[in-house]
């Protein structure tokens, strides 16, 4: 492509997915915790959760899942114009990640990278990729990648919130002539300030948490985004714009179950949008629920159910297969979205998913939410972006699989000893590299200065 000239189909043309090598099942906790049976694996929609010892931290996690990016698809590092961390947990108060990324980058000789760390709980890799796309559209683009990384490790005190954890990191290569691109025009944003969950204690892992506010916060910003979603989708020719538009939608996912009422909550939204035809048409029965303003039903049990039921067939359809990582994983903040996106293309596949339209729900507390749409390419020759895109991800569910289960006693040893040196200096981790992937970096020591170093598992080739 010339210089000067506007790029096309901006968007996402390579993933990558990292997860820690350990997990507890939910069923164990349940019964450890002595807490009913079912309250996370059915209450929670959650199967299994993953976690780290201390070996692994955000710096760790964020180099191993830029590494094996580069490494599966034979990307250079001097192709690189743009590198953006999004996440929520921070090791330090000015250093951002993005700099400890930039060792990877030194033999390269490439240091002309812009970008830094962007925070805001959950959202912050949608900030980045966002901010990546931009920077991709506009006059400061140099005929380069942008790399996005969102990565978190979340945890819990001992608690109703445990059970709601989990890790990860995601990379994503963002460039031209995508095999997934961003659609223009349409992206709805709803901001405000609230506390529903945050962490203004600087020397604990633990956020403060406020439960039931937070799922209002996010049903409410689900409400508003989807609202001004479809208000734009409609102002470019699609009347009456809603979910049979879409042909999959992803949401940030604190837990499975949530998921499902907020696909639940759209159809929500499309019922009280309808006109009085196709009320009686589409959703028979429920005439009644016409006139209920939204914010008095975030805790309806009834119209909830109501449209749990109705709209179960969609939820199957266009969300479920975006649910596996976040069922096997737990909660990894801001790589949760595209985790979920991950999920669907493992699930669906290249030849099913071509030229759909996927729209992406991202929230963090605080609050900050968007609701955008990616298109996915027509174009599924052998040897094609989507189908080499798609090919990459393969590895995903057998790595699920190889991961080692820890009992729930062991679980709970694992976090206190977390708990016990958040942020101690010097410090020389204490876990076992055993159980660590091939090719992962692990967090070797701490000097007395909070300088961390970091060495890496060798690494036997990427098909694990």
């Amino acid at each position: 492509m010339k210089m000067g000239e506007w790029p096309t189909d901006v968007g996402i043309v390579a993933l990558e997915l990292f997860f820690p090598s350990q997990y507890v099942e939910q069923n164990e906790l349940e019964a450890y915790d002595k807490v009913s049976a079912g309250k996370y694996t059915v209450g929670l929609g959650q199967a299994r959760m993953g976690f780290c010892t201390d070996r692994e931290d955000i710096n760790s996690l964020c180099l191993t899942v830029v590494t094996r990016l580069m490494e599966r698809y034979s990307i250079s590092y001097s192709s690189i114009g743009r590198l953006e961390v999004g996440t929520e947990t921070i090791l330090d108060k000015s250093k951002s990640v993005k700099t400890v990324l930039m060792q990877l980058f030194e033999n390269s000789g490439n240091t002309d990278i812009e970008g830094v760390d962007t925070i805001n709980a959950c959202y912050g890799g949608t900030a980045a990729l966002f901010n990546s796309v931009s920077w991709v559209e506009s006059s400061a683009w140099d005929g380069r990648f942008a790399l996005v990384v969102a990565a978190d490790i979340a945890v819990y005190a001992k608690g109703n919130a445990r059970p709601t954890g989990g890790a990860g990191a995601i990379a994503m290569l963002v460039g031209a002539n995508a095999p997934l691109v961003l659609d223009r025009g349409v992206r709805a944003t709803h901001m405000r300030h609230v506390y529903d969950f945050y962490k203004p204690d600087l020397v604990s892992e633990y956020p403060k948490v406020d439960g039931q506010l937070s799922i209002q916060c996010y049903l409410s910003a689900l409400d508003k985004c989807y609202q001004l979603f479809c208000s734009k989708s409609e102002k470019h020719g699609k009347e009456r714009f809603g979910l049979k538009d879409l042909d999959a939608v992803l949401f940030h996912v604190p837990y499975c179950k949530l998921v499902q009422k907020s696909l639940a909550r759209l159809m929500l939204n499309d019922f009280l949008r309808a006109s009085e035809e196709g009320r009686s048409r589409h959703y028979p029965g429920l005439e009644a629920l016409k006139d209920v303003k939204l914010e008095d039903t975030y805790f309806d049990r009834d119209i909830e159910k109501a449209f749990i039921t109705l709209s179960k067939s969609a939820f199957e359809e266009k969300t479920q297969p975006s649910l596996l990582v976040a069922n096997q994983v737990g909660n990894m903040y801001t790589p949760s979205l595209y985790g979920g996106l991950v999920s669907l293309l493992i699930s669906r596949g290249a030849d099913e998913l071509a030229g759909k339209r996927i729209a992406l729900f991202s929230y963090g507390s605080g609050l900050a939410s968007s609701m955008f749409s990616l298109h996915v390419s027509l174009d599924t020759n052998p040897g094609s972006p989507l189908k080499h895109l798609v090919a990459n991800l393969t590895h995903i569910k057998s790595q699920l699989e190889l991961r080692h289960k820890i009992s729930p006693e062991e679980f709970d040893s694992i976090m206190e000893i977390r708990e016990h040196n958040h942020h101690k200096a010097p410090y020389t981790p204490q876990a076992s590299l055993d159980i660590l992937f091939p090719g992962t970096w692990y967090l070797d020591s701490v000097d007395e200065m909070h300088r961390r170093s970091y060495k890496r598992v060798p690494h036997h080739g990427l098909s694990s």
